[in-house]
C-alpha cells in the first residue's frame, strides 16, 4: 500500500466543538428574544458575541449560564446537554462567568470573594466544616494555596485583605475575574468586561484575557460592545441582531460583512 493510500485511511483528528448552541430560541410573553441561534465554540478559542442593544446577546449568555431556560433548542458541552442543570450546578461541569454589573460580596475582602469561587468546586459540607475533620483542613490548605496563586496571577495580592467595596471599579472587575478563575472553569463567560474601563485598562484587559486562555487553557466566550477589544483578541465572532444570527466567522470577515456594518458598526455611507 502506498503512502498516499495509508494517509487516506489514517484517522482524522477530532475537531468536535467544546460547546454547541443548537437552534436556541427564547420567547418572553410573546416577544422573541432569540430565534433559532446556532454556533459552535472550539476548545482553546476566544469567541466574541456582538450585536446592538436588544440583539439577544445577554439572553443567550444567560441561557449558557443557566439563568434562562430556552423555549426551543439545546446547548451541548462535550456533546452532552447542559439544560438539565440548574444555575448553581453549572460550575461543576466547568462553566464560569462574570457579570456586566460587578456581582461581588461588597463587605468581604478580596481574598474571601475569591475563596467563594474556590468553594464552588469543593465537596465540603457544614457538618464536616464545623468538626474541622482532617480532610477538611487539608482541603482548606489547598484552597488557600490556590487562592494565593490566583491573587498573584492577577496582581491582586497587595489588596487581598481589603474590603471590595473600597476598591476602584477596574480592580473590582479583576476580583470578579479572579473569583471565576478560582472555580477552575473550562469555559469562561465574560459579560461586558470592558464596561467602565478607560482605554489603557481595556488594552491591559485584552492582554490578560489572551494570557488566561494561553496559560490556563480556558476557552472564552466574550460578550462585549467594545469592538476594538473583540476584534483584537477573538479567534471567532458571532454577530446577532433582533434575536437572529446575522453573521459568523473570523473577526476580519465579520467586520467587513455589510449586514454587520449596517446593524452594528454603522453604515459608512449613512
Amino acid at each position: 500500500m502506498t503512502q498516499a493510500q495509508l494517509a487516506e485511511r489514517a484517522p482524522v483528528a477530532s475537531t468536535a466543538p467544546l460547546l454547541s448552541v443548537r437552534d436556541v430560541s427564547v420567547v418572553f410573553g410573546g416577544i422573541i428574544a432569540l430565534n433559532g441561534v446556532s454556533f459552535d465554540m472550539q476548545q482553546g478559542h476566544i469567541l466574541g458575541l456582538i450585536g446592538p442593544n436588544g440583539a439577544g446577546k445577554t439572553t443567550l449568555f444567560n441561557c449558557l449560564s443557566r439563568l434562562y431556560q430556552p423555549s426551543k433548542g439545546d446547548i451541548l458541552m462535550n456533546g452532552e446537554t447542559i439544560l438539565n442543570r440548574p444555575a448553581h450546578k453549572i460550575s461543576e461541569i466547568g462553566i464560569g462567568r462574570t457579570f456586566q454589573n460587578v456581582a461581588l460580596f461588597p463587605n468581604l475582602t478580596v481574598r474571601d470573594n475569591v475563596r467563594v469561587g474556590k468553594h464552588a468546586r469543593t465537596n465540603s459540607d457544614i457538618i464536616s466544616d464545623s468538626l474541622k475533620l482532617p480532610w477538611v483542613r487539608k482541603g482548606e490548605a489547598d484552597i488557600n494555596k490556590d487562592v494565593n496563586n490566583i491573587l498573584d496571577y492577577l496582581d491582586l495580592h497587595h489588596v487581598a485583605d481589603t474590603i471590595v467595596s473600597g476598591l476602584p471599579f477596574g480592580t473590582q472587575k479583576r476580583v470578579e475575574l479572579a473569583r471565576a478563575l478560582a472555580a477552575e472553569p473550562k469555559i469562561l463567560l465574560l459579560d461586558e468586561p470592558a464596561g467602565g474601563l478607560n482605554h489603557e485598562e481595556v488594552y491591559i484587559l485584552g492582554d490578560l484575557i489572551r494570557r488566561i486562555r494561553d496559560d490556563r487553557g480556558v476557552t472564552v466566550l466574550l460578550v462585549e460592545h467594545h469592538m476594538g477589544l473583540v476584534m483584537s483578541i477573538a479567534d471567532h465572532v458571532v454577530a446577532l441582531n433582533f434575536g437572529k444570527k446575522l453573521a459568523e466567522g473570523t473577526p476580519a470577515a465579520v467586520q467587513k460583512d455589510p449586514a454587520v456594518i449596517k446593524a452594528y458598526l454603522g453604515d459608512k455611507d449613512s
